[in-house]
């Protein structure tokens, strides 16, 4: 079968070009043989769910691997506390086979509603007994996790997760548990809770560090062209081609494999680029920059998206974009962690910037189409800004 650039749901190496997984699924494996509680927080479309569904295949010769998704749950299953427990087993039951059959079937009677009590407390002890009676030990995937974060018992839940880690020296639970979304903890519970004592305690403060490196490096994404130039023999200057990839996306994974798969398959065998050899140069790749540019995709959606529902964070980055201002960063200033949480910016040298060059002039652009933007002065200096700065639809700024 041909592989492709995929931009969809997990990317696998059977199917898809990508980049090599081996060194940061060695190190995730390693805060799990070490028993570490953690959270991936990243971008929307940042590869987590791949390196999720990547990562239970590597775990799985040494531990039962469950790997749930809150996004298969429905906002009924959050509504309280009797339906997450029903809801939380019957995900249990059908992501993992051969569950001891006493275990299977106290589950089974949470997720029917048949058990004696539908608690948080009776299914962790049943969750429990089964960490204990099982020859491997047992590691927690839940993929999309801020689905739940409307929901109180999503805290709940959490507590119950922290209570059994700090009792694992008496009471059996799972060797690790990982947790992945978007939000970080805390900006999950400043959408659940409002009083200021909540926003400050956290049920999940054991959870450790995660320093594993999610965005691609040039060395990444010319690992991956490598596979691509054995299939097709383009001729092309893989570095070349990896350090512009890179130039323009900072390594955002979906900005990475998007402009691949618009040069080869939309560009190439064009008009202007008759075959892939044409088409993997820098004039092929600025074309591809273009489109990208000019399209509706899902995670330009997200983002200004998001715009529109925090007004602070729409401030920040007009400041940023049309004002000049410098930023410093602050890790305890919510704004800014918001802006890193969903992508828009990175930390560098102690200040707040764009997170890449496709996102700086993306935003420019829209904040050029608000009504307010263009009823000021800030729309006649942003215009004459944008023709300094901004060639063939390309932001040309300095950022790296």
């Amino acid at each position: 079968m041909t592989k492709i650039f995929n931009v969809n749901g997990v990317c696998r190496p059977d199917l898809h070009y990508m980049v090599d997984l081996s060194s940061r699924l060695a190190a995730i494996k390693e805060m799990v043989d070490e028993g570490a509680y953690f959270t991936i927080n990243k971008a929307r479309q940042y590869g987590k769910t791949t390196i999720l569904w990547a990562l239970a295949h590597f775990l799985q010769e040494e531990y039962v691997v469950v790997s749930l998704d809150f996004q298969r749950m429905s906002s009924l299953s959050f509504q309280d506390e009797q339906k997450f427990v029903a809801s939380f087993s019957e995900e249990l039951l059908y992501a993992v086979n051969n569950i001891p059959e006493e275990i299977a079937s106290r589950l089974c009677a949470f997720a029917d509603g048949t058990a004696r009590l539908n608690s948080l407390q009776s299914l962790f002890r049943v969750l429990s007994l089964w960490c204990a009676g099982t020859e491997k030990p047992v590691v927690l995937i839940i993929d999309e996790v801020d689905t739940a974060t409307n929901n109180q018992v999503f805290v709940d839940f959490l507590a119950q997760l922290r209570a059994f880690y700090l009792s694992r020296d008496l009471m059996p639970t799972f060797q690790s548990v990982i947790l992945a979304g978007v939000y970080n903890i805390q900006n999950m519970k400043r959408k659940l809770r409002e009083d200021e004592e909540h926003k400050q305690n956290s049920p999940w403060n054991i959870a450790a560090d995660f320093d594993v490196e999610m965005s691609f490096s040039t060395g990444d994404i010319s690992g991956m062209l490598r596979e691509y130039e054995e299939d097709y023999h383009t001729g092309m200057a893989i570095q070349q081609m990896a350090d512009l990839l890179y130039d323009y996306t900072s390594g955002y994974p979906f900005l990475v494999s998007r402009l691949c798969k618009l040069m080869d398959e939309k560009l190439a065998d064009s008009e202007e680029f008759p075959s892939k050899k044409s088409v993997w140069t820098k004039q092929g790749f600025l074309e591809a920059v273009k489109l990208l540019l000019a399209e509706k995709n899902s995670l330009f959606e997200s983002l200004i998206g998001k715009l529109n529902d925090y007004p602070d964070l729409k401030k920040m980055i007009y400041q940023l974009l049309f004002q000049g201002q410098t930023i410093t960063y602050n890790a305890d200033d919510s704004a800014t962690d918001m802006l890193l949480m969903f992508g828009f910016v990175k930390a560098e040298r102690e200040t707040v910037q764009i997170a890449n060059r496709i996102f700086e002039t993306r935003l420019y652009n829209y904040f050029l189409t608000l009504p307010e933007v263009q009823n000021g002065e800030m729309y006649r200096l942003a215009l004459w800004n944008k023709n300094q700065f901004i060639k063939d639809g390309i932001f040309i700024s300095s950022v790296k």
